[in-house]
């Protein structure tokens, strides 16, 4: 019986290829014949707009799952331009986190929420908004792990130091077994020697927690959104379509390597 690995899609920085990250690695891995849910928790909807859904049309969210306990089948996309399954998001999830508040036990809705499907998928992305509130911490206490997208920049390092230890905080508290995954390098410029120093710096810091494969800063990548699909379908001769496929068998790999106790 298979049962999903869940990976969190989380910085507290916004702009760092977050969302990007969770949609077309959910597509690469969902080419690679594995079943695979991506969760929009970010109440501004990009991760389902990304999938080719219309935020303005679905019928259900993930709101629906959190407050109205509506079974997860329920809110379920089957129907997506990544060939993944989806829990959408729109405008309405911000009032979820408000409702929240109302709720015992509301740190876990998310968790209990997908227990049900957990041994119907290889992997569930959860893409977190950029902000530690109510569904990020629903994200944090539902996952195995937690990947890091960031940009090897000037503050980013502090930035990654504190989300770390905010995770390892909230680890303690809601997820003993929470982990990181791994730390992605995105938008990486290798002739920038800023980029290069902030990279070696994260190796030295994090040793194999960052993954070898870095993704390209990709004009690609930044317009397939906008026609509602990964950038695979859009363009898979691209750098960034190539760049997430083979972040998946990165993925992969490691995952046979340090197979998760179910």
């Amino acid at each position: 019986m298979i049962v999903a690995r869940v990976i969190a899609v989380a910085n507290q920085k916004g702009g760092v290829g977050k969302t990007t990250t969770a949609v077309n690695l959910a597509a690469s891995l969902a080419a690679t014949r594995r079943k695979v849910l991506l969760i929009d928790l970010d109440p501004q909807g990009n991760a389902t707009m990304g999938s080719g859904v219309d935020k303005y049309e679905v019928p259900t969210t993930v709101y629906d799952l959190l407050v109205d306990e509506m079974p997860v089948e329920d809110v379920i996309v089957k129907d997506t331009n990544g060939q993944y399954d989806l829990i959408a998001a729109n405008a309405d999830v911000t009032a979820a986190e408000i409702k929240l508040i109302e709720f015992f036990a509301r740190e876990v809705r998310l968790k209990n929420g997908l227990k049900p499907v957990l041994d119907q998928y290889d992997f569930i992305f959860i893409d977190c908004p950029p902000a530690l509130n109510l569904l990020t911490i629903n994200a944090m206490s539902a996952a195995n792990s937690v990947l890091v997208p960031m940009q090897c920049e000037y503050f980013a390092l502090e930035g990654l130091t504190a989300l770390v230890d905010t995770i390892s905080k909230l680890a303690s508290v809601v997820n003993p077994d929470l982990v990181i995954e791994g730390i992605l390098r995105t938008m990486y410029d290798p002739r920038n020697r800023l980029a290069n120093d902030v990279s070696d710096q994260l190796k030295q810091h994090f040793g194999d927690k960052v993954y070898r494969t870095v993704i390209p800063r990709n004009v690609r990548l930044a317009e397939a959104p906008s026609f509602g699909a990964p950038a695979m379908y859009y363009d898979k001769s691209s750098t960034g379509a190539k760049a997430y496929l083979a972040l998946a068998g990165e993925m992969l790999r490691r995952a046979e390597q340090a197979p998760l106790a179910s």
